[in-house]
């Protein structure tokens, strides 16, 4: 009874709690509320907002400084290329200013020396390549038509034909892959024996498309044309221990053409630049070139592979880095850490005609390694070039030549492509017709040396006079008399006279400068190095590249040049016969 009570009690105390509570909350509102103005109570506003006010563009940052809106862009990092990119704006800054004061000598040497530094550029990775490939491009523009205009380049009456390097146009081009192919050709690799590791992916087939169809004529030339220097090369890829297969490099650089000039000036069968021939004994001079020179050229060529090779541990790589330069090649292995051609090419790393450059030579290999399939197996050969060899002792006249070994000069020329003109220097081993040696040897003998580059030899024919022979060189009986010591206004038939002609001025020697259109990432280039100035720019030897896929057959180890003989050949490490499957 207790507990109810108190329950009860204590339900009441709370109620009267709680409306005690409320009472004073009320009042409380009410005494804040009487001290306020009554709220107004209007009609809502209609606004016209159908067009927003006109706000002046750029109102808050108007006079904030330009520089502090951009996005802030770090500069590029300046590199040794860039550093020769400005040492080359130098010197045709230098070129141009000269031309137009008309001193021809000096310019040619300006654009000769700026050209020179744009190539060397290239090896030491510009910051900007782009940049760098339009300005070589702008730079060979101008300097070709220079060449043309004031420079002389067009008169070629002192030296013989250059050509272009007929497959340069598409190393910066793919081609589709016609899907029929893929195991025709894939089961022709499996069944390929080759000294050069061979793969088959979608770049080798693109290229083997086009070599089936659109590009087959360019190989079915340079096929033909191969058979003069095929004896020979692979004679010299012997002795130096690397890949037959190798021979398809002077293919794709110059479809056997001795006398190819790229675009970036490089020359030769082989395609070096200057101051890399003169790396490997390859000398030039106002008279000869010695790039063109089918023989040394492919020793020089075969040195290089070779050495190549042992910086990479690689073939694909040797052939990558010949195409752009160790130094480029090399670069790429070490910003990626992969020493691997595929894997480079698939990264961008590479200038584009390098990325083309390997599949070319496969396909190339592929694909005269399987005549049959691709139309190549009827193709009849240039026969070899065979030649005597004559070592000249003064300055000697072609067409003084031309009047011993029953030929002409244009033959001569044709057997001697490194002769810049019709004139072979002291010292030089001058190809003459086979057989022919032992007579010329001879009549040179008649002609003082300090007179060959102008005097000639003549064979008297059956009723010739001295007038009518003197009328044909432009001199008189009398001299004739005297230079052959006649005793008689008569000369017998077959007599060899010595006719003192007198020396004809002859243009200055000019190296070659394209004949085509600049359209690639370098140009061309008339610079004229001393072989010891080039060689002294040979990059140091790099560490070897540890390979980790297609090494293929290792290279012999190499003797300097012209140590090429049996016991080398003997000695040297004969090149691995491997047969390959599919790869990628």
């Amino acid at each position: 009874m207790n507990a109810r009570i108190q329950t009860f009690l204590s339900f009441i105390v709370l109620t009267g709690a709680s409306v005690t509570a409320g009472c004073g909350l009320d009042q409380h509102s009410r005494f804040q509320n009487s001290f306020l103005p009554p709220a107004t109570h209007s009609e809502p506003t209609n606004l016209d907002l159908d067009h927003p006010p006109l706000v002046e563009p750029g109102i808050l940052t108007k006079d904030v400084p330009g520089f502090l809106l951009a996005d802030p862009q770090m500069p590029p990092r300046r590199t040794r290329g860039d550093a020769k990119v400005e040492e080359a704006e130098q010197h045709f800054a230098a070129g141009k200013q000269a031309y137009a004061t008309g001193e021809l000598d000096t310019a040619r040497q300006e654009f000769d020396l700026a050209i020179d530094a744009m190539l060397e550029a290239s090896d030491l990775n510009p910051a900007d390549r782009q940049a760098y490939e339009r300005r070589m491009d702008q730079m060979v523009d101008t300097i070709h038509s220079f060449d043309l205009a004031g420079l002389g380049a067009s008169d070629t009456s002192e030296e013989g034909k250059f050509e272009k390097a007929p497959l340069e146009d598409i190393l910066q081009m793919t081609f589709p892959v016609d899907p029929k192919i893929k195991d025709r050709v894939r089961d022709q690799m499996a069944a390929t024996v080759s000294q050069l590791p061979l793969s088959v992916n979608d770049a080798v087939l693109g290229y083997i498309n086009y070599f089936s169809n659109r590009g087959h004529g360019t190989l079915v030339v340079g096929t033909q044309r191969s058979g003069r220097y095929r004896p020979m090369i692979q004679r010299i890829l012997d002795e130096e221990g690397v890949p037959q297969e190798l021979i398809h490099l002077a293919q794709a650089e110059s479809g056997f053409m001795p006398r190819a000039i790229s675009r970036a000036r490089a020359g030769g069968m082989w395609q070096f630049l200057v101051w890399r021939g003169a790396e490997y004994g390859l000398e030039r001079s106002a008279y000869a070139d010695e790039r063109m020179d089918p023989e040394k050229a492919t020793r020089a060529a075969a040195h290089h592979l070779h050495d190549l090779y042992n910086q990479f541990g690689d073939w694909y790589l040797a052939l990558a880095a010949y195409n752009c330069g160790p130094q480029t090649a090399q670069s790429a292995v070490e910003r990626t850490g992969y020493a691997d051609f595929w894997e480079l090419r698939a990264r961008g790393v590479l200038p584009i005609e390098t990325t083309n450059y390997v599949p070319i030579i496969l396909a190339m290999t592929i694909m005269e390694k399987n005549a049959s399939a691709y139309g190549l197996d009827q193709i009849q050969m240039d026969p070899p070039v065979e030649y005597d060899t004559v070592e000249i002792s003064a300055l000697t006249s072609l067409p003084l030549v031309a009047d011993v070994t029953d030929t002409s000069a244009v033959e001569l020329a044709a057997l001697n492509p490194a002769l810049l003109g019709s004139l072979a220097p002291p010292h030089y081993a001058l190809h003459v017709p086979k057989g022919s040696s032992a007579r010329l040897t001879a009549a040179l003998a008649l002609v003082p040396p300090e007179h060959r580059a102008a005097w000639r030899l003549h064979r008297v024919a059956a009723g010739e006079t001295l007038a009518a022979i003197g009328g044909r060189f432009g001199v008189s009986p009398a001299t004739l008399l005297a230079a052959n010591a006649l005793p008689a206004h008569a000369a017998v038939e077959g007599d060899l006279l010595v006719v003192p002609a007198a020396p004809r001025a002859l243009a200055p020697v000019r190296h070659a400068a394209p004949t085509h259109a600049v359209a690639g990432r370098t140009g061309s280039h008339a610079a004229s190095h001393s072989a010891s100035a080039a060689a002294s720019r040979r990059p140091p030897a790099r560490h070897v590249v540890a390979a980790t896929r297609h090494s293929g057959a290792a290279p012999a180890a190499r003797k300097p040049a012209g140590q090429a003989s049996a016991a080398r050949k003997s000695a040297a490490k004969p090149a691995t016969l491997v047969a390959h499957s599919a790869a990628r």
